[in-house]
């Protein structure tokens, strides 16, 4: 299969797409999705394009990247809704809001996609009670900025 994108045509295979049953927030309608790496060497940053509206894709980053000690507690109804024992099993990614000046760029920690990578089945959670906000700021993290 092919998707028209606007960084050109993509082949891909159905079985390595990834579904939300569910939809994402905003996004109910569109459940598919095609994951792309934006570097060979680097895989803590990915697009995630729907096939269902190939204008409809985001940028997410690995929040383990940017925040080492992040710690998103699920609850048993999100784990078994991914058929999941523990949520070590499981890959989360936090989606990222990319604007013109890339000094605003911000990463949604509270609200992450979460994948179980056996299943190829996901579901974006809202971490209750957590300390994590929907727009931390890029640059705030020492590993963008370099810092300790």
């Amino acid at each position: 299969m092919t998707i028209e994108t606007d960084y050109g045509t993509v082949d891909y295979e159905e079985e390595n797409l990834i579904t939300f049953s569910d939809g994402l927030f905003g996004f109910p309608d569109l459940k598919r999705y095609l994951f792309l790496s934006l570097s060979e060497e680097d895989d803590s940053m990915l697009v995630m394009l729907s096939v269902d509206e190939c204008k409809v894709g985001f940028v997410l980053i690995n929040p383990f990247f940017l925040c080492p000690d992040y710690n998103p507690v699920l609850t048993q109804e999100e784990l078994a809704c991914l058929q999941a024992k523990e949520s070590g099993e499981l890959s989360y990614y936090a989606i990222c809001v990319v604007r013109d000046n890339y000094l605003e760029n911000t990463v949604n920690l509270k609200c992450p996609l979460v994948i179980n990578p056996e299943t190829r089945h996901g579901i974006q959670v809202i971490l209750e009670n957590s300390p994590y906000g929907c727009r931390h700021e890029l640059g705030s993290f020492p590993t963008i900025t370099g810092g300790e």
